[in-house]
């Protein structure tokens, strides 16, 4: 069947439609993965995006009970150069074509990517919709539609939940969290309780934690300000503190350290960043659209991690104040197991 990718800037590409045969619109978004597009794909993080898939082909390894990072996708399509119909396995995986028809994803291949991709490059942020037509009327549809604020409070969890275990306590404010990040944190039997985006810091202290995390997710921090901003003041310096993508970024904030926009987003698995006190280099995963300009931070760090691609600041921990905050994920999926350590480094300051 065909359909149609168009922009908001009146250009089109066309390929063939599968999967979810439903009108989408979002904000397009390059992944740069190799490997791991299921990940991608049911990650919070990517809550409202067209993915553009930079590999030659998506959909040989099918889809796992694994690797889901949540239940229930939010992104609004993807877009590939070419889709695997047969895996190896199709007993124990289910193909990507069933997948995205059961979680009403609308998908189109045969696609430029390579023409797309250096399009986004050049325009940065797009929005586009996978329609069946590239008529007049729908370039007028796409602009007329304006794209959903405060992605968060449409993935974070609606009630408090358990992941419980026997080691330190740590309550985890869900912003859009993926499955993995709390396998990590089972790993080191963190006993986890998963609270809303908007739990009051009474709903937190109730909880007896050992530490906070703030997790990963869609949105921008502004958004977040007015929410974040109690907890913050609460538990900061009283309780160690680590915050994830857009953790790192509400964290940032509210330090008053200032935040660069990046010329194109990070949303990927090969994002090197350097360990400044031993130089070691880690091949991290982010999905982020904004780092830390070093010369605004006010305080000494006892570690900070610079993006090697554009030298502003990816991470930083500080062990006086409590806090721990990383732009990439620390948990991979997909990507490297590079920067788990992180983890570790955060139960270590709960001791």
């Amino acid at each position: 069947m065909k359909r149609y990718l168009i922009l908001e800037d009146g250009s089109s590409f066309p390929g063939e439609g599968i999967g979810s045969t439903i009108i989408s619109t979002g904000e397009l978004a390059i992944q740069t993965g190799n490997f791991g597009y299921q990940e991608s794909l049911t990650d919070p993080t990517n809550a409202g995006k067209i993915l553009v898939f930079t590999t030659p082909m998506i959909g040989n390894t099918g889809i796992n009970a694994i690797d889901y990072e949540s239940i229930d996708p939010t992104v609004k399509g993807i877009i590939a150069s070419d889709i695997a119909w047969n895996i190896s396995d199709s007993e124990n995986f289910q193909d990507l074509e069933s997948f995205l028809k059961e979680k009403k994803i609308p998908a189109i291949f045969n696609v430029d990517t390579r023409a797309l991709v250096h399009r986004l490059m050049e325009e940065g942020t797009i929005k586009a919709s996978i329609m069946d037509t590239d008529d007049a009327h729908a370039f007028d549809q796409i602009k007329a539609l304006v794209l959903p604020k405060n992605k968060s409070m449409t993935v974070s969890t609606k009630n408090a939940y358990a992941a419980p275990n026997m080691g330190k306590t740590v309550a985890v404010l869900d912003l859009g969290l993926k499955h993995s990040m709390l396998r990590e944190l089972s790993l080191r039997q963190a006993n986890v309780t998963v609270l809303p985006y908007n739990a009051k810091p009474s709903d937190i202290e109730n909880l007896r934690p050992d530490g906070i995390i703030i997790s990963n997710g869609p949105g921008k921090p502004e958004e977040l300000k007015n929410t974040l901003k109690p907890v913050f003041d609460y538990f900061y310096g009283k309780l160690p503190i680590l915050g994830i993508g857009l953790g790192f970024l509400a964290l940032s904030d509210y330090l008053e350290f200032e935040l660069v926009k990046l010329p194109q987003e990070f949303d990927g698995i090969n994002y090197p960043v350097i360990e400044q006190n031993s130089s070691q280099i880690w091949q991290t995963s982010m999905d982020i659209d904004q780092l830390i300009l070093p010369e605004s931070m006010q305080m000494n760090m006892n570690q900070e991690f610079f993006d090697l691609h554009t030298d502003l600041l990816a991470g930083f921990c500080n062990n006086k104040e409590k806090i721990i905050a990383t732009a990439f994920n620390p948990e991979g999926a997909p990507g490297s197991l590079d920067a788990n350590d992180i983890f570790d480094y955060f139960l270590e300051m709960m001791e």
